[in-house]
């Protein structure tokens, strides 16, 4: 009885049709055979119309109970980027315990990612059929309206019968990490100045202590070692890598502009995580250092759905400076009002020109979704 009252409700949820052209031209046909019948009073042509009617009763029943029952699960990387296409799986499973499901078509909204549909040409009872499909998504953010549509038009394809299935989890697409020839020019020369700097700081004397074995003799202080009598060495202090401070301005029209700035900073965190570097990245109201606070997913997080603020005119007095230590670079949409503050600038607007003429490099490179798996997994809902 239970199965029975899931395929009711079933049938009374989602499920529409659209008669196709064979159906137009079978129902023509149906309604010519049944005027002859009644004018003849023909019993052949009356059988005739009996089964052609019969045909269109279990084509309808047939369909509706091959969409019944089909739960949807959606499966992504764990790690998306925008204009970066990844490989998702769509899988379906048949809840009916032995009726099997034919010619299931699924295409997703264009909130899923999904560049085509994917075709079960049959789903057996109680299992279940996946296929693997190219989901690319073309801008930042939280894609929430997710939905995927059954479409069948067995067994004589007469109409096709669609129902569409939600999708209860959203999925979080990181700002695109292409490697555009105008960040990569910008990281190399970060990388640039922070290799000098760093040349310039390290290999400071702090003391002289005894000698250890197995230690290098090169560093044996000669003169200590005559004065004490025992072998002595030189201890160097030993720097830490140059960290990279990063600050997003956020007081910026909302645009491509805008835009342009989140992927550029997206790019140099991201970057400058996988060479093993240390990052601090900043905004007026987000603050993280990696990898010592959070990893640098928590940053891509934060840029997957920041937006612009309102000016209010703040000076470079207000932004607070970290350790002299540390590569300082600011990405702004107003260069002046940051004059003076220690930070490098990069011009929001330059980089807007920039991405002008190297709009589509790289679209189809592996960023972000080549680490880990699961986080944008199971998405399911069903029929």
């Amino acid at each position: 009885m239970g199965v029975w009252l899931r395929l009711r409700e079933a049938f009374q949820r989602r499920i529409r049709q659209r008669v196709t052209a064979a159906g137009f031209w079978y129902s023509g046909a149906t309604v010519v055979v049944g005027v002859g019948a009644f004018l003849s009073g023909n019993n052949l042509l009356f059988s005739l119309l009996a089964v052609m009617l019969a045909t269109l009763l279990v084509s309808g029943l047939v369909s509706r109970l091959g969409l019944a029952g089909l739960h949807v699960s959606f499966e992504l990387p764990d790690h998306v980027t925008a204009r970066v296409t990844v490989g998702g799986r769509v899988v379906v499973r048949n809840t009916k315990s032995w009726m099997p499901s034919f010619s299931i078509r699924a295409k997703g909204s264009p909130d899923t990612g999904m560049s085509a549909a994917v075709y079960f040409p049959v789903i057996r009872g109680g299992s279940a059929a996946w296929e693997t499909v190219e989901v690319r998504f073309a801008r930042r953010g939280v894609y929430e309206r997710n939905s995927i549509e059954f479409h069948t038009s067995f067994p004589f394809g007469f109409a096709d019968r669609h129902a569409s299935v939600r999708l209860e989890h959203q999925v979080l697409v990181y700002p695109c990490l292409d490697p555009v020839p105008a960040f990569e020019n910008l990281l190399a020369s970060i990388t640039g100045e922070m290799a000098t700097r760093h040349r310039s700081l390290a290999g400071d004397f702090y003391r002289i202590r005894p000698y250890e074995s197995n230690e290098s003799a090169r560093h044996v202080d000669w003169r200590a070692t005559a004065h004490t009598g025992t072998l002595q060495v030189r201890e160097f202090a030993r720097e830490e890598d140059p960290r990279l401070e990063l600050y997003l301005d956020l007081e910026c029209p909302e645009g491509p502009a805008f835009e342009r700035a989140v992927d550029c900073a997206a790019f140099l965190a991201w970057r400058t995580d996988v060479r093993g570097g240390r990052l601090r990245f900043r905004t007026q109201g987000f603050d993280v250092t990696v990898p010592e606070q959070q990893s640098v997913y928590t940053i891509l997080k934060y840029l997957a759905v920041v937006k612009p603020q309102a000016a209010r005119r703040q000076d470079a007095s207000a932004v607070e400076l970290d350790d002299q230590a540390s590569f300082k670079v600011a990405i702004t949409a107003d260069p002046k009002r940051l004059a003076g503050s220690g930070f490098r600038i990069v011009d929001i607007a330059e980089l807007a020109d920039a991405g002008a003429g190297s709009a589509g490099a790289g679209e189809d490179g592996d960023h972000g979704g080549g680490r880990d798996h699961g986080g944008n997994t199971g998405q399911h809902h069903g029929l």
